[in-house]
């Protein structure tokens, strides 16, 4: 068996070099922000107010973890949790002013990230490789342990 023809093993390498030219790019920022916690950011500016739960499944993020990701977002200022008026159980979340800023700065570092994986690609094949990971994602994403719900 060659690991090199395995799809799941090019995919762990895959996530392991996107990780870290995410990383580079941050660092060279001086902004300390990891994928899951930049895709937490991106959900709440699109979807603000939401509660912990309805944010994990946003990103397919474990439900039980997520609140780390929390925790260190708004240690760093950049998400607040306050509680909702009509149901006092239940957490909800926005993103501060801090939060706001360090997005409009990582989102194009995130895209240069990004680009600079497929960059050894044509435009055609990246658009193709995209389309095939969407693909399987959909067919399969409902098999994670965190799916995604939207």
């Amino acid at each position: 068996m060659n690991l090199k023809h395995l799809p799941g093993h090019l995919a762990r390498r895959l996530h392991q070099i996107s990780t870290t030219l995410f990383d580079v790019e941050m660092s060279r920022a001086g902004l300390i922000l990891t994928p899951v916690q930049f895709a937490a950011l991106v959900a709440l500016r699109d979807r603000p107010d939401v509660d912990q739960a309805t944010l994990a499944a946003t990103i397919a993020y474990d439900r039980t973890t997520i609140g780390g990701v929390i925790d260190r977002l708004a240690e760093n200022g950049m998400v607040e949790r306050y509680t909702d008026p009509s149901d006092r159980r239940c957490k909800r979340l926005k993103l501060t002013p801090a939060g706001h800023d360090a997005l409009a700065l990582a989102e194009p570092l995130a895209s240069r990230s990004q680009q600079e994986l497929v960059s050894s690609l044509s435009p055609a094949e990246q658009e193709h490789l995209v389309g095939l990971m969407q693909k399987v994602v959909d067919a399969l994403g409902d098999k994670s342990r965190t799916p995604r719900e939207l």
